[in-house]
């Protein structure tokens, strides 16, 4: 062998690549390379579309909640195997595990590295996220477990509209994870095969990492074979429902349904007079309309007697209590008994309607709810005459 060549060590030792993130990158590649077994390219972009739109609902309750821009972004769909898992977690995290209570059945494990939950609970917490506590105790860890609570939730309500169902979740339970030590194992399903959907996550400038979503395989292929149906069935029903059947009349009724001509030159007056049909022949007489200038709402001050001016003034400086009602609903004794941390309770008005301004509990106005820097508004939309204010509060 000439001195220039390389030995098949040295060869064999350039392909394996030195260090630990060596064995990240072939565990990583192993398990893409196996996910065509399992999942085919259709099902992996159904999954990562399916997490696009749930989870980026979800960047925006948690961009409200952190007062931060938040992006989930590029999903990443591939298979692990149980005994890898250390290879692909060999960094301390944090696991949340949320259970479908309604609409499907599974569970749903969402881990992120424990540096950035350690920001997140910073942050929650009314810090500026630049030097978090590392260790996070019992408060910090609720902080968090509130923070994915209200992510979940939204891409909970994102999944009713894909699916076309009501979907609901029960509050998460969030646990440490440091699989290199032993712990935390046992939040991860006992099966062979998990799907890990693997999304970009960017929170201002102060977290670029990922938060990754693990699920059951057959719950996964559930959730396509599910949208696929629900998908089929729509369009099988479009065409029923946008194109009745419509009877064609024969030749024979068509000429005969055909009006002849009132006047024509060979035809006597009173022949075409009979040939018109009855309904054109017999016009009913057009009813007298009153009609009258359009009549509009004034925008000047209401009229006021001199002693209901003078009464008025007096009022003036009586505090009144303003509320804000952003919707109602009723319950229960037993549902209120049942109600935990992370219960959703659905009110009667629809997302993006206008919440109603009250005054001592009478309605005056309508409006949109607005941030102002760090606290809630409320922009009037619509409101009432100020005759109507009056009148209300009386």
């Amino acid at each position: 062998m000439s001195d220039d060549m390389l030995s098949q060590e040295e060869i064999d030792a350039l392909l394996k690549g030195p260090g630990e993130d060596s064995k990240e990158d072939e565990a990583s590649s192993t398990s893409l390379t196996n996910v065509e077994d399992y999942l085919d390219s259709f099902e992996q972009d159904t999954l990562g579309e399916i997490g696009n739109i749930s989870f980026g609902s979800s960047a925006t309750a948690l961009s409200s909640l952190l007062n931060q821009k938040v992006d989930i972004t590029t999903p990443t769909v591939s298979i692990i195997e149980r005994k890898k898992l250390k290879d692909e977690f060999p960094h301390p995290y944090v696991a949340i595990e949320v259970e479908y209570t309604e609409g499907f059945s599974g569970a749903n494990l969402l881990v992120i590295k424990q540096t950035d939950a350690a920001i997140i609970a910073d942050l929650m917490l009314g810090g500026d996220g630049t030097s978090p506590n590392p260790d996070l105790g019992e408060i910090q860890l609720s902080a968090v477990q509130e923070a994915m609570n209200q992510m979940m939730g939204s891409a909970a309500t994102s999944m009713s509209t894909i699916f076309s169902k009501k979907v609901d979740i029960s509050p998460p339970v969030i646990a440490l994870m440091d699989l290199q030590q032993g712990e935390g194992a046992d939040t991860i399903p006992e099966l062979d095969l998990l799907v890990k959907i693997s999304f970009r996550l960017t929170i201002g400038d102060l977290i670029d990492s990922n938060i990754m979503q693990l699920l059951p395989l057959n719950f996964a292929k559930s959730l396509v074979n599910e949208l696929i149906n629900s998908s089929e069935e729509a369009v099988s029903a479009a065409p029923s429902a946008e194109a009745p059947v419509v009877t064609q009349p024969s030749n024979e009724g068509a000429k005969q349904a055909e009006p002849k001509p009132a006047v024509q030159e060979s035809v006597p007056v009173q022949q075409a007079q009979e040939s018109v049909p009855l309904h054109i022949q017999e016009r009913p007489k057009q009813p007298n309309v009153n009609v009258q200038s359009a009549s509009f709402a004034t925008f000047e001050q209401p009229a006021l007697k001199q002693h209901e001016a003078r009464n008025l003034n007096m009022l003036l400086d009586i505090p009144l209590q303003v509320t804000v009602e952003l919707g109602r609903t009723t319950r229960s004794v037993k549902d209120v008994l049942d109600l935990t941390s992370g219960s959703i309770i659905e009110l009667d008005k629809l997302a993006g309607e206008p919440v109603d301004i009250l005054v001592n509990s009478r309605l005056i106005a309508k409006g949109e709810v607005v941030v102002i820097e760090e606290n809630f508004g409320v922009r009037i939309t619509d409101i009432l005459s100020q005759s109507d204010r009056l009148n209300n509060l009386k």
